[in-house]
């Protein structure tokens, strides 16, 4: 509200102070609806935040359980420099390094699936030939147009590429910007989205996890989606009072 501090206002709070703005009271700004449309607004963007990092927790979880890996080698990060030359450290969400796979059909599917994504992607066949692994960028959507975004991930992608990982963006809705898609993939970013069905490892986030990866997350959610609605039902409530 223009106040700093990190404490949050109270009805009453915002009221005055918007009611000592001479410009936000003209227009009638201390209004109880424009404030729990300012908390609506920040909380609708915290849930889609916290959903997201719930599900990059979850992944990487089914991954190692599934796939035999530590927490470390389900995880991927390098370095590079920073402004000033300052060294900082990136990371994607999730990894599958291949030769920590011990499961020898498992590692066979992942392989194949590399190999067939590599071939959609039209990556050159000297740097899908060397691949080692895969690394993933996980979302629960992707509507923003943020191009500073886009270009760490395109980035992000290139020096995947370096590092003999193929990068995967994993969508766990439909919801990505189609113009994100096509440009991503342009990248060599293999995309997988929400889509339930009959529908290709190559296409779909739930049959790569069922089909590669050897679990059924959509049944997963399908279990849990009682207790999952009604935990958001709660926080939109809370948010959507006046008071």
């Amino acid at each position: 509200m223009g106040q700093g501090g990190k404490d949050g206002l109270s009805l009453k709070d915002f009221q005055r102070i918007y009611q000592e703005d001479p410009f936000y009271s003209w227009f009638g700004l201390d209004n109880p609806l424009m404030y729990a449309a300012h908390k609506a607004a920040g909380g609708m963007t915290s849930i889609y935040r916290q959903i997201g990092i719930g599900s990059e927790v979850l992944i990487r979880t089914i991954i190692q359980d599934e796939l035999g890996l530590s927490e470390e080698q389900a995880k991927w990060s390098y370095k590079m420099a920073g402004v000033n030359k300052k060294e900082r450290r990136l990371s994607l969400d999730a990894r599958i390094p291949l030769s920590n796979v011990a499961n020898d059909k498992k590692r066979a599917k992942v392989k194949e699936w590399m190999i067939a994504a590599c071939n959609d992607l039209d990556v050159d066949r000297g740097i899908s030939g060397r691949l080692q692994g895969v690394v993933f960028e996980i979302r629960q959507g992707y509507k923003s147009k943020d191009s500073k975004r886009q270009n760490a991930d395109i980035a992000n992608a290139a020096t995947a590429y370096t590092q003999a990982y193929l990068p995967c963006v994993l969508v766990m809705s439909n919801q990505i910007d189609t113009d994100i898609l096509h440009r991503y993939r342009s990248e060599r970013w293999a995309i997988l989205t929400g889509a339930l069905g009959e529908t290709s490892a190559l296409v779909s986030t739930y049959a790569f996890i069922r089909d590669i990866v050897g679990y059924d997350l959509a049944a997963f959610f399908e279990r849990n989606s009682e207790t999952l609605r009604a935990e958001v039902a709660n926080v939109l409530e809370a948010l959507l009072r006046v008071e």
